[in-house]
């Protein structure tokens, strides 16, 4: 392996654990932590925790984007193994999703915090706890997809 596609696959890697495992950190140890706030004090930090992940997932996903398409095409482009077809189809639809949640439904988010309109705030962070989750399903299949094919 050269060592162009050892430094895109190093920071491929890297992108996506930034990005899985905020989420991970995200939804299993911050959610549950906030729950027992009001929603005077929880949504405003979930406003201020968003506004700083989103800007390193917006990071993640512009490395993982352009390494990814390197390392398809040092491997194939249009020939390579179907796993690594899988891969990208399975990052652009996370990437399509984290998309939705930045541009449509944060603005929400921050919008009712700016209101103090905390039910409309709660639901917005509902939908954004769903879509994570959507998220990190996606993006363990992309992982097992990378691990269980290698030799493919």
């Amino acid at each position: 392996m050269n060592k162009a596609i050892e430094a895109a696959l190093f920071l491929h890697l890297l992108g996506v654990a930034v990005w899985i495992g905020g989420m991970v950190f995200a939804h299993f140890c911050l959610r549950p932590a906030l729950g027992d706030l009001a929603p005077q004090l929880r949504l405003p930090l979930w406003e201020s925790v968003f506004a700083r992940f989103f800007n390193w997932v917006a990071a993640a996903v512009i490395v993982i984007l352009l390494t990814g398409g390197f390392l398809l095409v040092e491997f194939g482009g249009a020939h390579a193994a179907w796993p690594l077809h899988a891969m990208a189809g399975l990052g652009i639809v996370m990437m399509l999703i984290f998309g939705h949640i930045r541009f449509a439904v944060f603005p929400r988010i921050r919008r009712a915090v700016q209101a103090q309109n905390w039910p409309d705030g709660a639901r917005a962070v509902g939908t954004v706890r769903r879509l994570v989750v959507i998220n990190l399903v996606l993006g363990v299949v992309t992982i097992g997809t990378a691990v269980l094919s290698r030799g493919i």
